[in-house]
């Protein structure tokens, strides 16, 4: 199985990004979505999305981001606005199978996201 993740970059306060992350070598994940780690912090849920559409977010991305997938092409997105300093982490994408929904089966290798002030 392999996590691809595209879209990290440097962004400045306010600004947007696309994160992306294509699945491969795996059927269709019950649950795709992303993780983050800024320095010195533990790892967090950034969002997730199953199968069926259902989404979920961590504080952080409440109102900010936006997941979305394309089942058939084992793909999910991350739309993320109104980014803040605060945001900058490295982003991985996961995938997972039930029962879980934040505890991730594959990880990626993380993709740099940094946001100036």
């Amino acid at each position: 199985v392999q996590l691809q993740a595209s879209g990290g970059g440097l962004v400045q306060t306010g600004g947007s990004l696309t994160l992306s992350c294509v699945a491969s070598g795996i059927d269709i994940p019950y649950v795709m979505g992303w993780h983050r780690q800024a320095q010195g912090k533990q790892r967090e849920l950034v969002a997730y999305v199953t199968s069926g559409g259902t989404t979920d977010y961590g504080d952080a991305a409440k109102g900010r981001f936006s997941i979305s997938r394309h089942n058939a092409k084992n793909t999910v997105e991350l739309q993320m606005n109104n980014l803040e300093p605060e945001d900058t982490a490295v982003y991985y994408c996961y995938t997972t199978e039930r029962p879980y929904k934040t505890r991730p089966t594959y990880l990626g290798p993380g993709t740099q996201v940094t946001v100036s002030s």
